[in-house]
């Protein structure tokens, strides 16, 4: 059951709910323990191969692909920028802050046409509510209160 909570955001004076991971998170070993249970590798052959999917991943990101893994997702790199007026101060290595993978979950039709995401079952979600001091576990995002509130920044919303 995932988590949430209601969070305040300073910037846009809105209240908003939060979604919150709580515990700690699944490592490759337990991924690697379930996908031998159900399927026909040894634990080991799948950490082996989740060991080097990372490298494999940079390998092709790197010559300017997407990765596309079926029933998951596309992966590709993205750039956070800064930019110019002025098309004569335009310069790629100063106006790159950082560079990022995005991950875009894989999409299906559902029976009515519209598309939904394939991690994203939302009829099989039940959303559990939290106190609005409840930390965010996920180390993902600094392990402590995180302002996730999905708007660009960033920056710590709550105060």
């Amino acid at each position: 059951m995932p988590y949430w909570k209601k969070a305040f955001s300073k910037r846009t004076s809105v209240y908003y709910p939060q979604a919150i991971v709580q515990g700690d998170p699944v490592e490759t070993k337990d991924l690697a323990e379930e996908l031998a249970f159900v399927s026909t590798v040894s634990k080991s052959d799948v950490n082996a191969v989740l060991g080097d999917i990372a490298r494999v991943m940079n390998t092709f990101m790197a010559n300017g692909k997407s990765v596309h893994i079926d029933g998951l997702g596309y992966f590709r790199y993205v750039l956070d920028t800064k930019g110019v007026e002025n098309l004569e101060d335009f310069d790629f290595e100063k106006q790159v802050k950082a560079v990022r993978v995005q991950f875009t979950p894989e999409r299906e039709k559902n029976s009515s046409g519209a598309y939904t995401r394939a991690l994203v079952d939302t009829k099989k979600l039940e959303w559990i509510e939290l106190n609005p001091n409840t930390e965010d576990k996920d180390p993902a995002q600094g392990g402590g209160t995180t302002p996730g509130t999905g708007e660009e920044g960033g920056e710590d919303l709550f105060g």
